[in-house]
């Protein structure tokens, strides 16, 4: 990421904490439905594979970012995935995205001499408004009044994919 350290350091932790949570949630289970335990293990590599770009950007991040988005966007056809559909192709969008951000940091620094963002400016542009709606979107469902929602475990889940759309927010102004 390009941006004073501290930005950085706080969104790697930031990434991290929520990935880490994720993961906790995908191995404890405790979903009826298999294809929960996959999207919280897909939200776990997400938050974790961002702590990664954030810290060490590299193509690597770009290229296993695309394979999740791949393996996200084919799970969005699945037959046993019709509730799911609309959350795993926000995950793919995620993961598109990483890729993109992680392969245009890593371009050549000759092609940014002229103080120009990284990347397609338009692209960067529908992403940063993707994900600012989406972390919009999703704190405001935070907001409810609390006997409007089933269990806490709903309400942290729904404040970790904020923070995770707010990171990629994040991640993306750097560009």
């Amino acid at each position: 990421m390009h941006g004073p350290a501290v930005v950085t350091w706080l969104l790697a932790a930031l990434a991290a904490g929520t990935g880490g949570y994720c993961l906790h949630r995908a191995h404890r289970g405790g979903h009826d439905h298999r294809g929960h335990r996959a999207l919280d293990a897909a939200e776990a590599a997400m938050g974790l594979g961002m702590a990664g770009m954030a810290l060490l950007p590299g193509v690597l991040w770009g290229w296993l970012a695309a394979l999740l988005a791949g393996g996200l966007l084919l799970g969005t056809f699945g037959p046993h995935t019709a509730g799911l559909r609309a959350h795993r192709l926000h995950h793919g969008i995620g993961a598109l995205a990483m890729a993109y951000m992680a392969l245009a940091m890593a371009a050549p620094a000759a092609a940014h001499h002229h103080h120009q963002g990284m990347g397609l400016p338009p692209l960067t542009g529908v992403l940063l408004l993707y994900f600012g709606a989406y972390a919009v979107w999703e704190g405001s469902r935070l907001l409810a009044p609390a006997g409007a929602t089933a269990a806490h475990v709903v309400r942290l889940s729904g404040a970790c994919r904020a923070a995770m759309g707010i990171g990629m927010f994040a991640m993306l102004l750097t560009m």
